[in-house]
């Protein structure tokens, strides 16, 4: 249940943008949901916006009450506690919205698609290109953050996409981003 939330606001100063402060704290949320295998926060970004193209600054978690209490409570900050401004763990307006935040991929990489194909399947370099034209690379245009891989060590883009907003909330789960799983939403105000 996301009865409650809590705002995180990053603080750029001259030796460091937003966007790689939010990267870090992603990050950090990233690491300590998996640790503590936590499906019962929802993260969104009020700040979001297409155009321009932007996560914004604050990130805010949804959740219940004691569940944001206890991960506030603990050292998940450390290091970044200068860099990040908490806000208070406050109900959620009655009358908010609801919406999906979901992770987007995309195959931006036509060369790696081709070289994965020809591993595949076995194909030359000219069987793999006329079967994965250069038209199938897709571009982008979603806000993302710059994380690195828990798992292999590379950095990525994680691109973040919203849902329509709806006026009642579907429940869910949320995956280790904090992101909505099979349409779980977030309130959204």
């Amino acid at each position: 249940m996301t009865s409650h939330y809590v705002d995180l606001t990053v603080l750029p100063d001259a030796e460091t943008a937003a966007p790689v402060l939010m990267g870090a704290l992603y990050d950090r949320l990233h690491r300590t949901l998996v640790e503590r295998r936590l499906d019962t926060i929802g993260a969104s970004f009020p700040e979001y916006s297409v155009i321009p193209r932007s996560i914004g600054d604050v990130l805010r978690l949804h959740g219940d009450n004691g569940v944001l209490r206890d991960l506030l409570s603990s050292d998940w900050l450390r290091g970044l506690r200068d860099h990040v401004r908490m806000g208070n763990v406050l109900p959620v307006p009655a009358d908010a919205m609801h919406r999906n935040v979901r992770r987007r991929q995309f195959k931006t990489s036509v060369e790696r698609l081709r070289r994965r194909r020809m591993r595949r399947k076995g194909e030359t370099a000219e069987e793999a290109a006329r079967a994965i034209p250069d038209s199938a690379a897709e571009n982008p245009n979603l806000p993302y953050l710059h994380l690195r891989s828990l798992s292999s060590g590379q950095a990525f883009c994680l691109f973040i996409a919203m849902g329509t907003l709806q006026p009642a909330p579907v429940p869910g789960r949320f995956n280790s981003y904090g992101l909505g799983e099979a349409g779980a939403t977030i309130p959204w105000f």
